[in-house]
């Protein structure tokens, strides 16, 4: 079996998401997806991976994803290079399980699991759909009225939602009041009266809901370390679940720090690309949950081999997703076929909304877990409607 061909998707409504079509001689097609900076990333899948892909086997995964990162700029980052290799890489794994006619989770290993918890990321339904990649700046609350507008919940009325949130199952939320203020001062410092209004939030739930619902907070690594500190400190009386990303994920010896600066559990990142990165987090004890986005650190090739490392240092693993629908696949066969999956990361604003405009399955989620989906590869595949959009464009190199 050869690749003969690699096409590339881009709509203008979603602008942030390239989709990318692995094509063979023998028939069979591979789909895969990556997030962010889509114009750049589709230049170098078609201008440099290309040359490198064309007339190969698909089937020679590892070796291919060694390849495609065997390049000078292709080092540990979530950057062009490695969203490239993440969208060509779930595309293969996609193609692998088609060719044997089992599901990718098969592909890895297996279930480990009948079902997974799920958290749901407070996002709203046009949350990054704009090319913006500044947090508050894609938060778009009030450009849809839908019926999960829980961005805009979170932040007026907090308590409802997580009511809400628990009656349909969910016991997990993620939420990030912190970012305004984060934005308005580049994280340099925090008033009084924008600490009382972030933390109003946690109030809210907890008056609401008590114990009942977990409560992960994101910080997107707006914050200088000493003002993370302090923000710590301050929610620790809310027993939240963990503080995700509250500085910039590019020194391990800081993040260390701040890790045993409370007792809340650190989680670090979607933001790290492969596991050399990783490494050098674990080996400071800075992250007690590993998070990673196979759409931007390497694909399940480089995922797999992370979730493995994190069971070694006894972390649990914890796929990321607030990207697009094929991502968000590839994300659940992964959580399933690791023995440390803590808890699967999911949007019901995107699952209910926006990803069933694109792709003909997207994974059953009800009672506040999600279950695999059975069919060959990724078992979903983007709509034929999908190829008739007016927005569209497509970029193909065959061979």
């Amino acid at each position: 079996m050869k690749i003969t061909a690699i096409k590339t998707y881009r709509v203008a409504e979603f602008s942030n998401v390239l989709w990318v079509h692995i094509e063979t001689d023998a028939g069979i097609t591979g789909l895969g997806e990556t997030f962010y900076g889509a114009g750049a990333v589709e230049a170098h899948i078609h201008d440099t991976l290309v040359s490198r892909l064309i007339g190969q086997n698909p089937l020679h995964i590892e070796a291919l994803h060694k390849e495609m990162l065997n390049l000078p700029n292709a080092q540990s980052s979530t950057g062009v290079e490695y969203r490239a290799c993440s969208a060509i890489d779930i595309g293969l794994w996609d193609l692998f399980g088609k060719v044997c006619d089992q599901p990718v989770h098969q592909m890895l290993g297996g279930l480990c699991f009948d079902k997974v918890r799920v958290y749901n990321t407070c996002a709203g339904t046009r949350y990054v759909s704009t090319n913006k990649i500044r947090p508050v700046d894609t938060w778009n609350i009030g450009a849809s009225d839908g019926p999960y507008e829980d961005l805009d919940a979170f932040m007026t009325d907090a308590g409802s939602l997580a009511e809400d949130l628990l009656s349909n199952g969910i016991k997990a939320m993620k939420i990030w009041p912190f970012d305004p203020a984060a934005m308005e001062n580049k994280g340099m410092h925090i008033t009084p009266e924008q600490m009382k209004e972030a933390v109003k939030p946690f109030e809210l739930i907890r008056n609401a809901v008590g114990d009942k619902m977990e409560i992960m907070v994101e910080f997107h690594s707006l914050w200088n370390l000493p003002m993370a500190k302090k923000i710590a400190r301050e929610l620790e009386q809310f027993k939240p679940t963990w503080y995700e990303d509250p500085i910039r994920m590019n020194s391990p010896q800081a993040l260390a720090e701040y890790a045993a600066s409370t007792d809340v559990w650190t989680c670090a990142s979607e933001t790290l690309g492969s596991r050399y990165a990783y490494k050098e987090f674990l080996d400071r004890d800075a992250a007690h949950v590993v998070m990673a986005d196979l759409c931007w650190t390497g694909g399940l090739t480089e995922g797999r081999k992370i979730a493995a490392m994190a069971e070694t240092y006894h972390r649990p693993f914890a796929a990321h997703d607030c990207i697009g629908p094929v991502g968000f696949a590839a994300a659940i066969h992964m959580s399933f076929s690791q023995p440390n999956t803590l808890i699967q990361e999911s949007v019901r604003a995107f699952y209910n909304g926006w990803y069933k405009q694109l792709v003909t399955e997207v994974p059953r989620i009800e009672g506040g877990y999600v279950y695999p989906m059975d069919g060959p590869g990724l078992g979903t595949e983007l709509v034929p409607s999908f190829f008739e959009r007016s927005d569209l464009s497509c970029r193909i190199s065959e061979l």
